[in-house]
């Protein structure tokens, strides 16, 4: 992404980004990411299933199939509830100004 000179970045969620979460946002490059936890790591934003959601909805599978449920005949289920997190330090430090609208919209802010 440094050689091709990117301005912006959109990380798709897969398990070897989440381990080089630190690595991607020290390139300083606007990026929306599919987990909070690049955000945290001071990635700019993120959109993507509610994590706390995902783990109650799992943990009613888990019941489930502790009752005798058969885990094929479960429902595949789609996420339902979605977060929006920006982390305004990050943005301040590339530059960027985020338009109240999209501030106010957001689940929560990272100062």
């Amino acid at each position: 992404m440094m050689r091709e000179q990117a301005g912006a970045l959109i990380v798709l969620v897969d398990g070897m980004l989440i381990g080089e979460r630190a690595r991607i946002a020290e390139h300083r490059l606007p990026a929306v990411y599919g987990m909070t936890d690049h955000v945290e790591a001071g990635g700019l934003m993120a959109y993507g299933p509610s994590v706390p959601d995902r783990y109650r909805r799992a943990a009613t599978f888990v019941d489930k199939i502790l009752k005798g449920a058969k885990p094929g005949d479960l429902p595949i289920e789609q996420p339902t509830r979605f977060e929006l997190v920006i982390n305004v330090r990050s943005a301040k430090a590339l530059g960027l100004t985020i338009p109240p609208a999209l501030l106010l919209r957001a689940d929560q802010l990272i100062q």
